[in-house]
């Protein structure tokens, strides 16, 4: 018998567990849940509008970066985090430019800065000015007005680039199948945008085209352009062929209930949290009606899933790292909403008169914990490179 024939064969004994699906018999890394960044990014969000702190505000952007940083996995939507910060700074730049054009006064305690020109206002208009002295507590203010912003955008791309979309689209209810695809295809829009302008000009480069200048544009926008048509053509073309927007079985008595009991609903809740936010409110404008509201919106979604039948091929688990992950981002919110150990005046500080502003340690501990997320949650997949063996 010749050495290659001589290969035996062991049959596995029936009811011992075989290897794993991995290579080498190591499990593969998987990546976490969607929903849980979601409910992380939206937590960390929540938790940045209750202050006013540029040194809070501050530390959330650095423990986004982090986490980002740590987590993001190599896909096209995974690369957009960089362009959030730049809407985040153009965010902080114009409400600094509008703060300084409608100037509302300079007292004799401010500093003063420049001053711009004077634009007469009519007497209806009173209240605002255009133009006129701009002081340092001024645009100290409007920055850290605009960095809250850009903080909370911060933090939705933050679960744009962590998330999986598509993978997070089979985590909605039935009723909501559509709207979900509208949002994936939106939400995949920019990364595939960026992706098709470096590849554009990656082959000008290899072309030896020019890749600088306004003539540099005309030979990128055009191939860009055509290549997102081509891509809407096919997307349209899939859609259709999987039965996208189809009414299937459902009545119209039945859609009509759907479109009632979910109006109903919503409704119950923006009145259930005008209640909670404003103190001189009636009582059932509170958890009442956000209560019955909830109760509507989950009844609506029932009836509109009946008519929507769908499959799920290896659905996402929710383990112990996605309950570290969600959690960690909504004890954050809770400890800066609960007010515990700290005065809640160091959350929002004043800038006149202008004093440097205080670090709070509870607040600053909670911002930190959001941050654990960038070792709690599972390690990306690495990727393979084509030598690889």
């Amino acid at each position: 018998m010749s050495p290659v024939s001589a290969r035996t064969t062991t049959k596995k004994p029936a009811g011992e567990p075989g290897p794993s699906p991995d290579h080498g018999g190591r499990r593969l890394p998987r990546t976490l849940h969607p929903l849980a960044w979601w409910v992380w990014a939206l937590a960390l969000a929540t938790a940045v509008s209750r202050t006013n702190n540029p040194l809070l505000l501050f530390l959330v952007l650095a423990v986004l970066g982090y986490v980002v940083s740590a987590r993001r996995t190599e896909a096209p939507w995974a690369r957009g985090f960089k362009y959030y910060l730049y809407l985040a700074l153009t965010v902080v730049t114009i409400r600094v430019v509008f703060r300084a054009v409608f100037a509302t006064g300079i007292t004799p305690h401010d500093h003063f800065l420049f001053s711009l020109p004077r634009v007469p206002t009519p007497d209806w208009y009173a209240g605002i000015q255009i133009g006129g002295p701009v002081s340092l507590e001024a645009v100290l203010s409007a920055a850290t007005d605009g960095l809250r912003l850009a903080c909370m955008l911060c933090c939705i791309g933050a679960a744009n680039t962590l998330a999986n979309p598509k993978r997070a689209l089979r985590v909605l209810p039935g009723a909501l199948y559509e709207l979900g695809v509208a949002v994936t295809v939106a939400i995949s829009v920019a990364p595939q945008l960026v992706q098709s302008v470096q590849r554009v000009a990656r082959a000008r480069r290899l072309r030896a085209g020019r890749t600088k200048g306004m003539k540099a544009l005309r030979g990128i926008v055009v191939p860009v352009l055509e290549d997102a048509l081509e891509r809407s053509l096919r997307l349209a073309a899939a859609m259709d062929s999987r039965g996208y927007g189809r009414a299937g079985t459902a009545t119209r008595r039945s859609r009509r209930t759907t479109g009632a009991l979910m109006l109903l609903g919503m409704c119950g809740l923006c009145a259930g949290a005008y209640g909670l936010l404003d103190a001189t409110a009636p009582a059932p404008l509170g958890l009442p009606a956000m209560a019955l509201g909830a109760l509507l919106c989950v009844a609506g979604l029932r009836t509109g899933g009946r008519r929507v039948t769908r499959t799920t091929y290896r659905p996402d688990p929710w383990r112990l790292p996605e309950w570290a992950v969600a959690g960690s981002g909504v004890f954050s919110a809770l400890l800066l909403f609960t007010n515990l150990g700290y005065d809640p005046a160091r959350l929002n500080p004043t800038f006149s008169p202008l004093t440097w502003p205080d670090l709070p340690l509870v607040p600053t501990a909670a911002i930190l914990l959001a941050g654990t997320a960038g070792f709690l949650a599972p390690p990306p997949s690495p990727v393979r490179r084509p030598d690889a063996p």
